[in-house]
């Protein structure tokens, strides 16, 4: 059995009133594919980054040793020094530049002050064909697939002789056969003495792929196990195993008349050619909470940013609103039949936050603080004390800029914005991120008030509990295709996990 090339052990990671790694073990042996695994929040990044000395030494407990020779990386590039390279799923290259300029970025090939053209390329062309690449090397990055692209982030990491390369959440963006070829090429490595350790939600590729797997929950360690001592089912039951709790006050109530149904949606994104969502079919009914359930790539916010408008694409399918076809070509026009959508990303989509609470508040619904085509700023501060009062906002007064609010209460503005319209459908994607158990609590008590005025409500969430704890009917996506529905007594984690991680339901 080959030694440990990477033991991490007592790693303790803390963030103001969080504690995101709890003492984590982490050993990996020399050439081996090792998979770590775990649900959104589970420390599988954390982790990662500081063993990438993204996180620094002395930010965190625990100690470090690659080849048994203990480490204390003070950035990233002590960490590529030793031997790391980690490829995130946002790629790193620059696309005007060439795949040879790209692999040798950060430590060019120089003759004296000048680049060496000659052998830049010719070294270029040896790591490509090392791992298989039949790619040009004067190609313009930006030419390519983002699946070759994410091929050439692994050739640039053996160019610095990585002994040890992350790759996390890898095929999220890739076609199928790209797929296949990294399969392949990662199979090759690992014959070559390279070790890979593989962040995926993917378990049929963990099955396949993975001599090892780790599972993380909650910031810690809950085992270690080489792969022919698992199935699908038992990494499963390791990622979740936690209750639901009082943290989600889930009332009851009755739904209304079906006011959004979606038949057969499929989006082909625009520049990768990918059909992003595939055949999707659905229905939300007034006063529904209609939880959506997917890991990181499953295409649940292309689904319902393409539905809004908001995604560039070609769109295939038919969208009903009260029983009538729309046609929703930009978010102005869903904002006109009574749809609206809060953000993942509250800072760049929801909020501008250098403007103050006020002009925040009443941004969807300007013409209701229009007099004269002139903004009346009396109506505008009573419209969004009004709102605001509604969702018990805190700040000492409302001409704060949103950008000195917490968390909790900028997502509070982003929601009077949009209440504001008295939309008839509310998207919701990953409202409670971000924000502390308070806040949380008090978002839920908002949706729950609002489902029981006759919004329906599509509730967009990483987090399994909080899907589970608030709706009444939940979808869970895989690869672009809706592969599970439940009602909310017939969810279970591990049901819902089954079809997040490729299955269908059973």
């Amino acid at each position: 059995m080959q030694p440990y090339i990477l033991e991490m052990k007592g790693i303790t990671k803390e963030f103001p009133g969080v504690r995101a790694l709890d003492n984590v073990t982490f050993s990996v042996r020399k050439g081996e594919i090792h998979a770590l695994c775990g649900e959104n929040g589970a420390g599988k990044s954390t982790l990662m980054k500081i063993l990438s000395g993204v996180y620094p030494y002395g930010s965190y407990e625990g100690k470090i040793y690659i080849n048994g020779n203990e480490v204390k990386f003070r950035n990233i590039k002590e960490s590529q020094k030793a031997g790391i390279a980690i490829i995130y799923q946002e790629l790193a290259v620059v696309e005007e530049m060439t795949v040879a300029e790209n692999m040798f970025l950060g430590h060019e090939l120089m003759r004296g002050k000048y680049m060496d053209w000659n052998r830049l390329y010719a070294e270029a062309q040896k790591w490509l064909k090392k791992i298989g690449l039949q790619i040009d090397p004067e190609t313009k990055v930006g030419d390519l697939s983002v699946g070759k692209q994410q091929l050439i982030e692994i050739a640039k990491a053996l160019t610095k002789n990585a002994e040890i390369i992350i790759l996390d959440e890898p095929t999220a963006a890739l076609t199928e056969s790209d797929v296949a070829t990294l399969k392949n090429i990662l199979k090759d490595l690992r014959s070559q003495g390279v070790t890979c350790i593989y962040i995926s939600h993917k378990l049929n590729e963990v099955m396949e792929l993975a001599d090892t797997v780790t599972v993380l929950r909650d910031g810690q360690t809950v085992s270690t196990d080489p792969i022919d001592q698992l199935t699908e089912d038992r990494i499963i039951a390791k990622m979740v195993g936690r209750e639901l709790d009082e943290l989600y006050p889930y009332e009851s109530r009755e739904v209304g008349e079906e006011i959004l149904k979606v038949d057969n949606y499929s989006v082909i994104d625009e520049k990768s050619g990918k059909k992003v969502i595939d055949n999707a079919s659905f229905t939300l009914r007034k006063g529904e909470i209609l939880g959506i359930s997917g890991l990181m790539g499953s295409g649940r916010t292309e689904l319902f940013t393409s539905i809004f408008g908001a995604l560039k694409g070609k769109k295939q399918g038919t969208v009903f609103l009260n029983g009538k076809e729309v046609i929703i070509e930009s978010p102005a026009d869903a904002i006109k039949h009574g749809i609206a959508y809060v953000s993942e990303d509250r800072k760049k989509y929801g909020l501008i936050l250098e403007m103050d609470i006020i002009k925040n508040s009443t941004l969807v619904a300007l013409k209701r603080v229009t007099n004269w085509n002139m903004i009346d700023h009396a109506l505008e501060v009573k419209y969004a004390e009004e709102m605001t009062k509604k969702m018990k906002l805190k700040a000492s007064n409302l001409e704060l800029k949103v950008s000195q609010l917490s968390g909790g209460n900028q997502q509070k503005v982003v929601l009077s914005k949009w209440l504001l319209n008295n939309p008839q459908v509310l998207i919701l994607d990953e409202p409670t991120r971000g924000i502390d158990v308070g806040a949380k609590y008090e978002i839920y008590k908002i949706i729950n008030e609002l489902a029981s005025q006759g919004v329906g409500i599509v509730l967009i969430s990483s987090e399994l509990p909080e899907v589970m704890g608030m709706s009444d009917r939940i979808l869970v996506m895989s690869e672009g295709r809706i592969t599970g529905e439940f009602s909310r007594e017939n969810a279970t984690q591990e049901k819902i996990m089954a079809c997040a991680t490729g299955g269908r339901q059973k």
